[in-house]
């Protein structure tokens, strides 16, 4: 599944809410926050087997091109499996309540207290996203 949504408001300070189903046999997915394609503050990208990586969340963000990638050795997802997870911001950093609870977070490189975009990627199927 792909799919973009464009002129969205997310603010520092809300919260988005994603929930879904990963698809069996599933290599990876990412959810891409950001001003547009070009400029991803949050490239967020759990991979099963891809790339090299097995069971970690890469994150990065791209703005003129990638940055350092930023690996998470704790993986809730399963393949075929439901998970939501949430993300809030602030001016200095991404907070991502993963499945199960833990909270991992990656800095706002940017810096920016706005973002307009969002796309999802993989096979994953997203069952909501909400912003509150």
């Amino acid at each position: 599944m792909v799919f973009t949504i464009n002129d969205m408001s997310f603010k520092a300070g809300m919260e988005m809410k994603v929930s879904g189903k990963i698809k069996p046999g599933c290599d990876g997915f990412s959810i891409n926050i950001g001003h547009d394609s070009e400029a991803i503050a949050l490239h967020f990208n759990p991979r099963f087997h891809t790339q090299g990586d097995n069971n970690t969340i890469v994150c990065n963000s791209k703005q003129g091109g990638w940055g350092s990638e930023h690996r998470e050795q704790c993986f809730p997802f399963q393949q075929g499996e439901e998970f939501k997870l949430s993300i809030t911001f602030n001016n200095d950093t991404f907070y991502i309540k993963l499945p199960e609870g833990t909270m991992m977070s990656f800095p706002n490189r940017f810096g920016d207290d706005v973002f307009k975009h969002v796309h999802v990627k993989g096979d994953v199927k997203v069952v909501s996203i909400k912003v509150k």
